[in-house]
């Protein structure tokens, strides 16, 4: 069966939720509301916003919420979607990625970021953020908080410092991380920034490999799942230009990563 679809993805949802795991945005898990078994779903839309809404409305269906982040640029930033997933109960929140936009001009990237923050709150209460990895520029977005504390600004969290542990802050170690990056569930190998602690992170092939774990009672009780909606489709068009461009985008990746290793 071809994996990525939405067909999948329920499939994915549905088995996690019969194993008695219960959802939880983000948000939830910062104001303490997680708790017992459970996953914290989220969703990084960094391209084709509309395959986010038909996500969204699957959760909805299930009757779960999660937490979508938006990126400023128009492929993502799409006022009429974002509108709509905020109406279905799910949390917005902003996919930042300022550092690397304004090519690491701390005082300009932390006025750019106060501004799309306060965009995006016109759609939701915004409390928590989440770094886009911007694989092609030189910047890390997360530096931007070397100099400048995110909870000024009214955010109560952001996952790669409040669960995985970075900066000076210590990861919450019995949270473990599953992501969809490269396309596959095991593609830390293609992931310039979506970094986790080895201990944490969680390797799986294939979709299916997954539904089949959690039905065996393999997954951990508390989890961190990260999608990102473009490459989930119903339509074999669709879904078939996602598997060669992000076969390409990997190799590219792949071949970044080296390079920053030899550079040192």
């Amino acid at each position: 069966m071809r994996d990525f679809t939405l067909h999948s993805y329920k499939s994915l949802i549905s088995k996690l939720k019969d194993e008695k795991y219960i959802f939880f945005t983000f948000e939830e898990y910062c104001l303490g509301k997680a708790s017992g078994k459970f996953i914290l779903l989220r969703h990084d839309v960094d391209l084709r916003a509309v395959n986010s809404l038909s996500v969204a409305k699957i959760e909805h269906e299930l009757g779960i919420r999660s937490t979508y982040y938006f990126r400023v640029v128009p492929e993502s930033n799409q006022p009429e979607i974002i509108q709509q997933i905020a109406a279905l109960g799910h949390e917005i929140g902003y996919h930042y990625e300022d550092l690397s936009l304004l090519k690491g001009d701390m005082p300009t990237a932390i006025s750019h970021f106060e501004q799309q923050l306060t965009y995006f709150r016109n759609f939701y209460p915004v409390q928590t953020i989440c770094m886009h990895g911007s694989p092609t520029s030189q910047y890390d977005n997360k530096d931007l908080w070397l100099q400048f504390d995110y909870h000024s600004f009214g955010i109560i969290g952001e996952p790669y410092f409040d669960i995985f542990g970075a900066g000076h802050k210590k990861a919450v170690k019995d949270i473990y991380y599953l992501t969809d990056t490269g396309r596959m569930w095991n593609g830390d190998r293609f992931s310039i920034r979506d970094k986790v602690a080895v201990n944490q992170l969680l390797d799986y092939k294939s979709t299916y490999e997954l539904i089949d774990a959690a039905g065996k009672g393999l997954l951990p009780n508390k989890i961190m799942i990260t999608t990102h909606p473009q490459r989930w489709s119903a339509h074999y068009v669709e879904w078939l230009y996602e598997f060669l461009m992000q076969g390409s985008k990997n190799l590219i990746k792949w071949l970044l990563v080296k390079i920053r290793f030899w550079c040192g």
